[in-house]
């Protein structure tokens, strides 16, 4: 009697990425919500005088925006990929999209910085993990590659 021969199906790991961008988004939001509450309590920030070009008088609305444009969507992004929901890779690259937004809107009024920079280069990791992640497949239950 012949024994079958086993299955060579090659298969990865699902999820591709996920902890790197866990890591990331993680990174990401806490940088935001931190920069929230320092616009918001007016800690730490640059001069106001910075804000003069668009009628403000205060930090506030910079940190509304900051929270809607980077902590709001990071956070959305980070719990999406530690319940491993199948939309994470589209909610990554949206992510990563508002905040390269962010980072070009933030240069004209407080100048260039390392941070920025830091953020930019953070944020085409993470479409660059999203998108590679949505060419996988694997976050919308297909496991394996036969």
């Amino acid at each position: 009697m012949a024994v079958p021969a086993p299955s060579i199906a090659r298969t990865h790991r699902p999820y591709s990425f996920r902890w790197p961008i866990v890591a990331l988004e993680a990174f990401v939001a806490l940088g935001a919500w931190s920069g929230v509450y320092q616009l918001w309590t007016g800690t730490f920030t640059p001069p106001v005088s910075d804000l003069e070009p668009l009628g403000l008088d205060s930090w506030k609305l910079p940190a509304v925006w900051l929270l809607v444009s980077v902590a709001i969507p990071s956070t959305i992004a980070l719990v999406a990929a530690l319940m491993r929901k199948p939309w994470t890779p589209i909610a990554v690259l949206a992510m990563a999209s508002l905040l390269v937004v962010e980072v070009v809107v933030q240069i004209p009024f407080v100048g260039p910085s390392l941070l920025q920079l830091v953020m930019g280069g953070i944020a085409l990791v993470l479409a660059a993990l999203a998108v590679l992640a949505g060419r996988r497949g694997d976050w919308a239950g297909t496991h394996s590659v036969g």
